[in-house]
């Protein structure tokens, strides 16, 4: 026992993978990751750090510009404090873009499994479905269901999740029919393995790589898609705060109070750039071409 022990190889931590490796060598998505974590541990913790909270209102510092006294970021024309309003709406933009992201994978991923395994006249029929999804414009597509539904925090995220998930698919169905002929495939249905066995437990995890890239994309998407729905009037309504509505009340004061389109614009760049950047690395990392270790 202790010499079948000894000739077994060592296994390998997941900080030691290959993956891990490649992507730690990239620091666009090294800074992404940070970038991400922090902006999302300030926006969880950072409101109760604050001396107002976001629906404070303060007439007498009304458009007070930021870093002047207790208002770090300065306040709004209703003398609410911008910080405390960046990180609640940040809570909700955020949220929105990752719910969204997972319902538009889940979805996405089972219409790409079944597609792509199934072949024939089902893989014409879902394939023709998510084609017919992506010919509308998706901003108008998204416009109109949030005009007819009430704009909600909930809702928003299920109509971005119904306009976002045939990218998914598409990504999906192409990997799955490359993998279906595959011989751990072969193998199981010589087996007798099941339809659904061999298509969410054997074919589903080795397609999980573009997958995830595809998530962290779907996540950047889904904050921007957000942020203009929110921008024209459709969104997330206030009071309740999103770097989207927020960019809509600072419009008319772009002249005099810049600053309450500049925080808002720069957090919503910093997410999805950030978001980019880590989907970049995980593409690189996630693709066996660029192993040369």
């Amino acid at each position: 026992m202790t010499a079948m022990t000894a000739s077994l190889p060592p296994q390998t931590r997941w900080w030691q993978s290959r993956v891990v490796r490649r992507f730690t060598r990239n620091w666009l998505a090294l800074l992404g990751l940070a970038m991400i974590t922090l902006l999302t541990l300030a926006c969880i913790f950072g409101p109760a750090l604050l001396p107002y909270d976001s629906l404070y209102v303060d007439l007498r510092a009304r458009f007070s510009a930021p870093l002047t006294g207790d208002h770090y970021l300065g306040t709004d024309p209703l003398g609410r404090d911008i910080a405390a309003r960046l990180l609640m709406a940040g809570r909700i933009s955020l949220m929105v873009g990752f719910f969204a992201m997972l319902l538009a994978t889940l979805l996405g991923t089972l219409v790409g499994v079944i597609a792509g395994y199934s072949g024939g006249w089902v893989n014409a029929v879902l394939m023709r479905t998510v084609d017919g999804f992506l010919s509308f414009p998706t901003i108008f597509l998204l416009l109109a269901l949030a005009v007819a539904l009430q704009p909600t925090p909930v809702m928003i995220t299920l109509i971005i999740a119904l306009t976002g998930w045939m990218e998914v698919a598409r990504i999906v169905e192409a990997e799955v029919r490359s993998l279906k002929e595959r011989e751990f495939v072969m193998a199981g249905r010589m087996l007798g393995l099941s339809r659904t066995h061999i298509m969410f437990r054997e074919i589903l995890p080795n397609a999980m790589g573009p997958i995830i890239v595809a998530a962290t994309l779907t996540v950047a998407r889904a904050i921007l898609l957000e942020a203009y729905v929110s921008f024209l009037g459709f969104g997330i309504q206030p009071p309740l705060p999103s770097w989207g509505n927020m960019l809509n009340g600072a419009q008319q004061y772009l002249g005099t109070a810049p600053w309450l389109a500049i925080i808002p614009g720069a957090a919503i760049t910093i997410a999805v750039t950030s978001f980019n950047f880590i989907g970049d690395g995980l593409r690189d990392a996630l693709d066996v071409r660029n192993d040369t270790l």
